[in-house]
């Protein structure tokens, strides 16, 4: 029978790529991630991980049952989950995934309701773009992702989801009612891959093709740069919610918001702790107005 210990170090390893990495997350030695995993290659009689040079991979094998062992893994703390909140929410663990901005904003408002209503609810908290939460929902390794659409965006086929409100598009520049068409020349800041194809599809409503100067995530350092002048960029009501440089104003893009949705996974009805924690995101979701 394959034991859990060695599946969640295996994991970790499919995670991170590296024994080292695995070991910090899982807060064991290097040596006992080893062993962990030459144990399980004993168990199943077959060869999990190959070294290269100095690091590893998996082999297919590995692999295959690494991927297997993070959705295993993910029903059995469910499992452990909906056993804990069967007998009243008195102790429980809820996983959840979100985004900087609504991390930063819905989320500690939920936290602190739930610390009220049910204090032996624990929330474990993850920083993730949509389409990793959802991954990561899929899989198993969460319990609610916390996620937002565009109007345009393909639909998910899978998961279920809770309309929670919607988050307006702001422009932000160093000019009080300004709008897309007064920079289709100038420098923008762009974030990740995935951001910058938003960030692109609201410049091709406009009829351009924004001109990326400079690259960050990080909506401190994008509102720093805006205020420098180093160009200008978009950001979402939330996240100018939860910082908001003094030095920038910022316009409202009216026809273009995002869907803010909270998703779950498997058939109804949800446990009663992922009920708990929907309810409290609701209720901390209000539309975000941000001063000009």
């Amino acid at each position: 029978m394959l034991n859990l210990v060695h599946l969640k170090v295996l994991a970790a390893v499919a995670r991170h790529g590296s024994v080292t990495e695995a070991a910090k997350d899982l807060h064991y030695s290097q040596s006992s991630v080893s062993h962990h995993l030459s144990r399980l290659e004993a168990a199943t009689s077959v060869k999990l991980i190959q070294r290269i040079g100095r690091g590893i991979r998996l082999t297919p094998e590995g692999q295959l049952l690494a991927n297997r062992a993070a959705e295993i893994l993910g029903r059995v703390d469910a499992a452990t989950n909906e056993l804990a909140t069967q007998v009243g929410l008195q102790s429980g663990l809820v996983r959840l995934a979100a985004n900087a901005s609504t991390l930063s904003t819905i989320v500690p408002k939920a936290a602190a309701a739930l610390a009220q209503s049910h204090p032996g609810l624990q929330l474990a908290l993850y920083e993730r773009h949509p389409v990793e939460a959802l991954q990561m929902l899929r899989h198993g390794e969460i319990d609610v992702a916390l996620v937002f659409r565009y109007a345009d965006a393909p639909i998910e086929e899978e998961g279920r989801f809770l309309h929670l409100g919607t988050d307006s598009i702001y422009l932000l520049s160093l000019q009080p009612d300004d709008s897309l068409a007064n920079h289709h020349d100038s420098a923008w800041i762009g974030g990740c891959a995935r951001c910058l194809e938003e960030l692109n599809a609201i410049c091709r409503h406009e009829g351009f093709t924004p001109r990326i100067a400079s690259y960050s995530d990080d909506m401190v350092v994008v509102q720093s740069l805006v205020a420098a002048g180093v160009g200008v960029a978009t950001l979402p009501g939330y996240a100018l919610q939860a910082h908001r440089h003094p030095d920038i104003h910022t316009t409202e893009l009216a026809a273009h918001r995002r869907q803010i949705r909270a998703a779950t996974y498997g058939d109804p009805p949800d446990p009663p702790a992922v009920t708990a924690v929907l309810r409290a995101l609701t209720q901390a979701t209000t539309p975000q107005h941000p001063q000009t």
